[in-house]
């Protein structure tokens, strides 16, 4: 399979194509469930576009606990069934679709009672195990093990003594959730889907009662697009309803939005070997292994204020700081927290107590012909949503339709990547990189390693790290443009890499370079890259004021004191 950029040309060239003829799908919104979709779509045979209004990823997409899990707290709840698919999609992921973006991730689960806990919690764990394997997905990650407090002290010191008295360890995956979106996006862009990010649907076309496509603004170029197609797929998230609204139409469901915030503090901060769950009043607290950092989250909280940038308050800070202080001998501060971030759980809320059951799970619905709504769900069940999304679109086509094959289609980047993991030694002595410079490209690019060396090649200058943020090269600013569909600086530094919650200065002091970087490939001058600095200068200044708010209202209030840099108008 041949790999697909997504530079700018490809974007020009995508929304022309799909304005010229119609398509079989189009798909609305550019997270994981939209992303999924057009992969499934395309891999079926049919002809598929998928736009989004804003970057790839940017809403829930882009802010979750980077995690791929069952729902070991579902088992609680008795909801074996969701477990399953879960755990299934898990081992998916981490053996077969996505190896080099998917990773196992250990995590300690202080026990604070003695003998009844270790037995109930066990027995969970236990059949979180069982449940992985029933599921023919579950090699692949070790099986849990009890630990005394002793053993328990030994892999995870930051934790008090008095905080347990045994642990319980078991094993879950964990990805990078942004970059998983846009290798989603690649891969069908690869099978021959059209892709187009910045680019927002204002209204949809009808013929009766029948929608036949859409009205899309190019926010990038201006101007606006017809594209027509057989079954449009709403898939916008926590922004359904509003989309729904330009069909006129009554929906069948509403979307609630959940909001959960994460902070994220350096790995020396917490003396452990492996993660932690922590159980609150509400629910779970993870302190997630992320690279040379942790993160820490989250809350669940109503949210009812601006979707596209969701406010983390002081309050919620402290929260998560009481909750993770309350287990460890050296309680983090204020000044330890290098970066905050917040996202919004689409929950599905019906219009009686009956059906708000379904607001963990995920549904479909064809609320008029030619119109397919997906929504609700959990990011690691993202493929199952896809598949029925599609199954429900079929129905409208005129000809017969295959079956879902994406149990089957690795991402670009896993095919080869075993192999070049294996020779990550070599390709370090060729390239003249340290070899965990290359084991960090293998983790993002898989095989697609090669293409970022490449750059490198034509440009030894491009293989230096980049200024306040060494973690990454210079090479990977320039190839998010070139092949990943970053548009804006706040598309690199906060989807691309994670240089605006991974240092303590939120990117500020990258910002200018990596602009600089990004010209020439996006055709700027002096004065875009100038306006691409202001903004994201005064997006960081809007969130540290956003998070010293006693409450949503206030917090809210001053994240919008930094406009997007494209603007967006309200639905």
């Amino acid at each position: 399979m041949r790999t697909a950029a997504l530079g700018p040309a490809e974007r020009a060239e995508a929304l022309a194509r799909m304005s010229e003829r119609e398509l079989d799908i189009l798909v609305v919104g550019g997270g994981v469930v939209g992303a999924g979709t057009v992969l499934d779509a395309v891999t079926r045979g049919l002809s598929t576009g998928i736009v989004e209004a804003r970057d790839w990823a940017s809403g829930t997409s882009s802010r979750s606990s980077k995690l791929i899990h069952g729902g070991l707290r579902y088992l609680e709840m008795l909801d074996f069934a969701l477990v399953r698919e879960a755990l299934k999609e898990r081992g998916l992921l981490l053996q077969r679709i996505a190896p080099h973006l998917v990773k196992p991730v250990p995590f300690l689960y202080p026990l604070r009672h003695r003998g009844w806990e270790r037995l109930y919690a066990g027995s969970g764990v236990a059949l979180y195990d069982v449940l992985a394997t029933a599921s023919g997905r579950g090699r692949g990650l070790p099986h849990h093990r009890h630990l005394t407090r002793r053993q328990a002290l030994r892999v995870a010191p930051a934790l008090r003594k008095d905080a347990l008295v045994g642990a319980l360890q078991y094993y879950d995956a964990q990805m990078d959730d942004a970059r998983y979106v846009a290798a989603l996006v690649r891969t069908a862009a690869a099978y021959g889907a059209h892709a187009a990010n910045r680019a927002r649907v204002v209204g949809f076309l009808r013929e009766g009662e029948r929608v036949v496509g859409a009205r899309v603004q190019d926010l990038e170029q201006g101007g606006e697009y017809e594209i027509r197609a057989k079954q449009v797929v709403n898939a916008t998230g926590v922004w359904t309803d509003d989309t729904q609204r330009l069909t006129a139409e009554r929906g069948q469901f509403h979307v609630r939005a959940s909001k959960g915030i994460h902070l994220v503090v350096p790995r020396d901060r917490i003396h452990s070997t492996t993660g932690l769950i922590l159980r609150t009043e509400k629910s779970v607290l993870f302190v997630i292994p992320w690279g040379r950092h942790w993160i820490i989250g989250t809350t669940d909280t109503d949210w009812d204020l601006d979707k596209a940038h969701p406010a983390a308050s002081s309050a919620d800070i402290d929260y998560l700081l009481d909750h993770v202080n309350s287990v460890l001998a050296v309680p983090l501060t204020r000044d330890d927290v290098e970066g905050v971030y917040a996202g919004l759980r689409p929950l599905l809320a019906g219009e009686s107590d009956a059906t708000s059951k379904l607001s963990r799970e995920h549904t479909v619905a064809h609320p008029v012909p030619g119109l397919v709504v997906v929504a609700g769900g959990k990011y690691t069940t993202y493929r199952v949503m896809a598949k029925d999304a599609v199954d429900e679109a079929v129905h409208g086509l005129d000809h017969r339709v295959a079956e879902c094959t994406t149990e089957e289609v690795p991402l670009v980047g896993a095919e080869g990547y075993h192999a070049m993991w294996n020779a990550r030694a070599r390709i370090a002595a060729r390239t003249g990189l340290h070899v965990a410079r290359v084991e960090h490209l293998l983790g993002r690019y898989g095989s697609l390693t090669d293409e970022v060396l490449e750059l490198i090649a034509e440009d030894p200058s491009l293989g230096e790290p980049l200024p306040w943020a060494d973690d990454y090269l210079r090479a990977e600013v320039v190839y998010a443009c070139t092949h990943e569909g970053a548009r804006h600086l706040d598309d690199v530094l906060t989807r691309r890499t994670r240089i605006s919650i991974e240092t303590f200065d939120r990117g500020t002091r990258s910002a200018r370079e990596c602009a600089e970087l990004m010209a020439p490939v996006l055709g700027w001058d002096a004065g875009q890259i100038d306006r691409e600095v202001e903004h994201y200068e005064k997006r960081v200044e809007a969130e540290r004021e956003s998070q010293l708010q006693p409450d949503d209202q206030t917090a809210d209030a001053a994240r919008l004191g930094a406009p997007d840099i494209v603007p967006l108008q309200p639905l």
